[in-house]
């Protein structure tokens, strides 16, 4: 299932919100992706940097599950999410 792209876009701004509050995460997103706290203000808009924010979080069961009972989220709606951002579609390699 997808969303409709504005509650794809409020999902991934719920997952920004969290990733920023989270003091451990937070550098290791910033020294994986290599932007700076000033890139992400600018970003915080940007579609395709919000599905990077998902992609990142998507890494590690663990920071779903964090992510999504923070945000009283259903475990499933960070990749749904995702899959209705620019760049998110399933990837055929066929």
């Amino acid at each position: 299932m997808t969303l409709a792209r504005n509650a794809a876009e409020t999902i991934s701004l719920q997952a920004f919100g969290w990733l920023v509050g989270n003091e451990e995460l937070l550098p290791i997103f910033l020294g994986a992706t290599g932007a700076s706290e000033e890139d992400m203000r600018k970003a915080a808009h940007d579609p395709e940097f919000l599905g990077s924010v998902l992609e990142f979080i998507m890494m590690d069961d663990a920071w779903v599950i964090a992510c999504c009972d923070a945000n009283g989220l259903a475990y499933e709606r960070l990749a749904e999410a995702r899959m209705s951002l620019p760049g998110g579609g399933d990837i055929h390699w066929t």
